[in-house]
């Protein structure tokens, strides 16, 4: 016969796989709803749901949500810190795509790489500092070209990372004709949290892409737009970004752990 410290403990055990299955089943639907929402939106504005990707942007989140996507058929995740993604990919199937959005230092580009081999986009780099690492290292490395968006800082805030509109120009020149071992992609933004200050930033980064495309010569399709987040990717979508980093929607509010009292 169980004591009643195995009995609760037994319990406690039912209770969490039970928690843990509810959680899952629940993130699914929750990335099923996101993927048609985006493709209505994607339809609304005359495009194919195809020529949205939508990254599911796993940050504080334990691997086995991941896996259960994953399993769904999902394959594009984000991480936005190097220890973070650099933990989990190893740990997960090598076909997954991995994102990452984060502001990256030089120091970090090595692990980063290394670590995640299949690293498939990296969507921030903001100087050609950073691009001349990444570049040199990718070399080094021997591995496919590594393909970038370039981060422009549309609402002018100094908290955020970002090369200025004004310099994305120069910055997407460098990328595309100084670093053979990168493949510029797009441009990317966060923008500014607040809702009503969207349309502003997604137009600022449209013109950009304008820009852009104009002084490198090629067509406006070749050059995404990663752009939208939980609250606001369906605007986004509809304003031309090709490629939505969605988080919260799909796995729920973030799990930073508990500061010490002590």
């Amino acid at each position: 016969m169980l004591s009643d410290c195995g009995e609760k403990r037994r319990a406690d055990r039912t209770e969490n796989r039970s928690e843990m299955a509810t959680s899952s089943l629940a993130v699914t639907e929750a990335l099923r709803a996101v993927l048609h929402r985006a493709g209505q939106a994607a339809e609304r504005c005359g495009r194919g749901s195809d020529r949205v990707r939508v990254v599911a942007v796993s940050k504080t989140k334990p691997v086995a949500l991941i896996r259960q996507l994953y399993d769904a058929g999902h394959r594009c995740f984000g991480e936005n810190y190097v220890q973070e993604i650099v933990d989990k990919a190893p740990q997960l199937p090598e076909d997954i795509e991995w994102h990452f959005i984060g502001n990256l230092q030089s120091n970090k580009v090595k692990p980063l790489l290394t670590g995640v081999p299949n690293l498939a986009v990296l969507e921030s780099v903001d100087d050609e500092k950073i691009a001349n690492r990444l570049d040199n290292f990718v070399a080094s490395a021997g591995r496919n070209p590594l393909k970038v968006f370039i981060q422009v800082n549309t609402s002018g805030e100094e908290s955020k990372s970002g090369v200025e509109p004004s310099g994305c120009v120069e910055l997407a020149k460098h990328v595309s004709q100084n670093c053979p071992n990168l493949e510029f992609c797009g441009l990317m933004t966060i923008g500014n949290l607040d809702y009503t200050s969207t349309p502003e930033n997604f137009k600022t980064l449209a013109d950009c892409r304008s820009e852009v495309c104009k002084a490198l010569g090629i067509p406006e399709e070749k050059c995404e737009l990663s752009m939208g987040m939980s609250s606001d990717f369906e605007q986004a979508i509809e304003m031309g970004s090709t490629n939505v980093r969605i988080g919260s929607i799909i796995f729920g509010p973030r799990e930073y752990p508990k500061k010490s009292s002590n």
